[in-house]
């Protein structure tokens, strides 16, 4: 092939990817032939059919056999759309609106839109979500992963992202399967270590743990406590730890806590898996006729707006919120640029000491 003639397939290669992108044509088009292609161009079919191949190649086009050539939807995808999508497992509840604060406050100064979905923290809603989004123009995808603790079922539409090169990274919480994807987590561990470090440390002997089985951060926060009872010498007892389900989080973990005081179970702190547990957890205490932090000391998780119930504020671990979005965001930004991102960025906790505690003689 001579100069001139690379020269006229590069440039239709390009003319007919720009067409592509454009609004003029859609998933599932069919181009002109290549005869007519040929007439419209000036050039032989077969440079015509050189630039459709490379562009097969690429995935932006298919061919059907005896029909033609048609455009891929990976085609569509590959439009700037100046959208991104957040999946988050809530919206309005709890530490999500910060977490969303963040995330809109660097996208919209890039001049990005947000196209906000949720799960209710369910894995059929995330399905749902996923293949919803795959039908639209977004330029990425930032997501909560539901039930992250359970086996994944539905990598398939994650791998349909990467197909259609839709950049997407979770926050909050990792697939067991998905390891090698960027996340942006907070260390779950270290958070519940050192709580339970703190209880010990203050004196308590009888520490009892509430954790969420379905999702890892339940899981991380587990672990935090059971390494700060190894360390301190302290027997770990499967007795003492109470493990509850999403659906379950207004009424297990309040009527398990319960029933251990009816037994006349000793209890002298307990590590909450987050804030809004710690509620329901005092509350059942005061309804034993005890008090926090008096007759037990009660921790907390994130620093959320249930951290304050009264004059009483929880010991817990803090949760930046906001920065948390904003780092996703910047971190998409990079991704959607193709620059280099480190794929597992960890949020290290702090500790807020509150009057939810108590020292123990």
């Amino acid at each position: 092939m001579d100069h001139s003639t690379g020269k006229k397939y590069h440039h239709i290669e390009e003319d007919l990817r720009n067409l592509i992108f454009s609004e003029e044509w859609h998933s599932g088009d069919k181009l002109p032939s290549e005869n007519e292609l040929a007439a419209r161009y000036e050039v032989s079919r077969q440079t015509i059919r050189k630039a459709l191949e490379a562009l097969e190649h690429e995935g932006y086009i298919y061919a059907v056999h005896g029909s033609g050539r048609y455009i891929s939807e990976r085609a569509i995808h590959r439009k700037a759309s100046g959208n991104i999508a957040v999946v988050l497992t809530y919206l309005s509840d709890y530490i999500f609106p910060k977490v969303i604060s963040g995330i809109d406050s660097v996208l919209s100064e890039a001049g990005y839109s947000i196209i906000l979905k949720h799960t209710n923290n369910s894995r059929s809603g995330e399905i749902k979500c996923l293949e919803d989004l795959l039908t639209k123009d977004i330029d990425g995808i930032i997501i909560e992963p539901s039930k992250s603790n359970m086996y994944l079922n539905h990598k398939n539409l994650f791998d349909r992202l990467e197909e259609y090169d839709i950049p997407y990274l979770f926050i909050q919480g990792h697939y067991e399967a998905m390891q090698d994807k960027v996340h942006i987590l907070m260390d779950d561990e270290q958070g519940a270590y050192l709580l339970t470090k703190h209880l010990i440390e203050t004196g308590h002997k009888h520490i009892f743990g509430i954790f969420k089985s379905d999702d890892s951060q339940g899981q991380d926060r587990h672990r935090g406590y059971a390494r700060a009872l190894s360390e301190a010498g302290m027997l770990y007892d499967p007795n003492q730890v109470i493990w509850y389900f999403t659906e379950d989080r207004k009424v297990h973990p309040y009527t398990s806590l319960k029933n251990k005081f009816m037994q006349k179970t000793a209890i002298d702190a307990v590590v909450c898996y987050n804030d809004q547990i710690a509620v329901h957890v005092i509350r059942a205490i005061e309804e034993a006729g005890l008090s926090v932090p008096e007759d037990i000391s009660v921790t907390g998780y994130d620093n959320s707006r249930y951290s304050t119930i009264a004059d009483l504020r929880l010991t817990t671990i803090v949760h930046p919120q906001e920065r948390l979005g904003e780092i996703a965001a910047e971190t998409l930004l990079k991704m959607i640029r193709k620059e280099e991102v480190d794929p597992r960025v960890i949020i290290e906790p702090e500790l807020i000491l509150g009057n939810s505690c108590r020292t123990r003689e």
